[in-house]
């Protein structure tokens, strides 16, 4: 099963539009989703601070600011 990490933080308006990118694919598709917010970690602060959110697949980035359910779904089908 693939794994979606999603980089984000509080309050974040393009999180919230990522968020229902992901939610929406999530009916159609099975993969683990991660939240992982960026103020919880150091590096992940230093890694992302304002270029978030960003979401990566099975560890590879596939997205910053903005995802479309075409983007992730090509990226779930990947090898």
């Amino acid at each position: 099963m693939k794994s979606v990490t999603l980089y984000t933080k509080p309050d974040c308006s393009l999180c919230a539009s990522v968020e229902d990118v992901i939610a929406q694919v999530a009916r159609r598709r099975r993969f683990r989703l991660t939240r992982r917010n960026i103020l919880d970690d150091p590096y992940d602060h230093e890694q992302y601070r304002e270029a978030i959110p960003v979401v990566l697949v099975d560890g590879t980035e596939i997205a910053r600011y903005r995802l479309t359910a075409f983007q992730l779904e090509a990226a779930l089908d990947a090898p």
